[in-house]
């Protein structure tokens, strides 16, 4: 959010390079894949508690939960959690059962992190452009290592995957327009200000993922 799909032809894109060892020998070990998903939920969470200590939102389903957390003041980690659940289906049709048992617990854990991590980590002072930045930049690399382990956190991560894999378009830019989206619906529960704040959060998020999440590059499956 690096590939872990299969790549499209490589001779469409001018900048593609086959990999450097075959995807077999990339292979993750059971032990590899559960630590990148402790630590990439991990820093997920540390980037959306940054976003909403500052009343930030982001795009995807976090998103959404983020703004059901504004509106109604529901809580968010309960609400990301639900409203993942009708995605699995396409996970498990078009991801496989591996990839939707990943993305099932890559979810729960970003739940529980989301709200222990304000328990272990008590924040004083937070500059809000600083929030914005360092939160984007923590949330794509932890999504960029659950991607990288054939995970994700449910709901639009199981769309633009699937779309990567299937016709090749960038993950990155295809979530970045559809978090877009989302923030602008976030006109109806914050004002202008946060709402520019977290287009920056969103932007350096996907950029991220756009930079470093490109099909073919990396084939560890």
């Amino acid at each position: 959010m690096t590939s872990p799909a299969t790549p499209p032809d490589e001779a469409s894109a001018p900048d593609a390079a086959p990999p450097l060892v075959p995807a077999a020998k990339t292979r993750h070990a059971p032990h590899e894949d559960l630590q990148a998903l402790l630590i990439g939920t991990l820093f997920v969470a540390m980037g959306v508690v940054l976003f909403r200590h500052e009343g930030l939102l982001t795009g995807g389903t976090a998103g959404l939960a983020f703004l059901l957390h504004y509106a109604m003041g529901w809580n968010f980690s309960l609400v990301f959690f639900v409203i993942n659940l009708p995605f699995y289906v396409l996970a498990w049709r078009r991801m496989g059962p591996l990839f939707t048992a990943k993305t099932f617990a890559a979810v729960g854990l970003l739940a529980v992190f989301a709200e222990a991590v304000p328990r272990w980590l008590e924040i004083g002072a937070l500059v809000t452009p600083f929030a914005a930045v360092a939160g984007g930049l923590l949330t794509g690399t932890g999504m960029l290592m659950l991607f990288r382990h054939r995970a994700s956190l449910g709901g639009f991560n199981v769309l633009v995957l699937w779309l990567q894999e299937h016709w090749g378009w960038r993950a990155g830019h295809v979530q970045m327009a559809l978090d877009c989206a989302i923030v602008v619906a976030a006109f109806a529960v914050t004002d202008w200000t946060h709402i520019a704040w977290s287009v920056v959060g969103a932007v350096v998020l996907n950029m991220t993922l756009a930079i470093n999440h490109r099909p073919g590059r990396y084939m560890a499956v």
